[in-house]
């Protein structure tokens, strides 16, 4: 508990507007009804269903449950919708989570290295972090030596970039991207 209040006033210190995003977000969250719920469980289940689909499985006919499919993307509860793809079939057998740490952070030096690292296309996960080291990223690649070369080549020379700690993963037990709902109000 101590940690998380902790974190929450370096967040409102760090970002002045963070209490009013946290505030609006609680506001935002206590307007979903069981059916945005609904829709939203189904839709991380499944984002390929029809609506007609996706109405019957919520228990609402077409047309109100498009509306409210549309007022969740207008109102940024739905991101988007991506396909799930197998990074083994598509040839890329490592992957690696890879801590950064910074030689300073200072806001601009931070805010280049966040800069840099957002335009990796081999970097598919990328967390400011607490703690030891300034960020933790996901990168993927062919095999160790491409991995190496990308470290050497790529990671060794962001801008700011003191050390690199690198683990791999030895097997996915978990990837799933989907969200818990069970937290907000009026959940089932």
């Amino acid at each position: 508990m101590r940690a998380a209040l902790i974190c929450v006033f370096f967040l409102c210190r760090v970002y002045p507007n963070a209490r009013k995003i946290l505030s609006q977000n609680n506001r935002e969250m206590e307007s979903l009804d069981k059916f945005d719920l609904a829709i939203l469980t189904e839709l991380q289940t499944n984002a390929r269903l029809t609506n007609a689909e996706l109405a019957q499985r919520v228990g609402l006919s077409a047309a109100p449950c498009w509306r409210r499919v549309r007022a969740l993307e207008e109102s940024g509860f739905i991101k988007g919708y991506h396909a799930e793809l197998d990074r083994h079939k598509i040839g890329l057998g490592v992957l690696a989570f890879v801590r950064l740490d910074a030689e300073r952070n200072t806001g601009d030096l931070t805010k280049s290295m966040e800069e840099a690292i957002a335009k990796i296309p081999d970097v598919v996960s990328c967390h400011y972090i607490s703690g030891s080291g300034t960020f933790e990223l996901q990168v993927v690649a062919k095999d160790l030596d491409s991995f190496s070369q990308f470290a050497r080549n790529v990671l060794l020379n962001l801008p700011n970039v003191k050390d690199v700690h690198t683990s791999f993963s030895l097997g996915e037990v978990k990837t799933s991207g989907a969200l818990p709902l069970t937290h907000l109000p009026g959940a089932r």
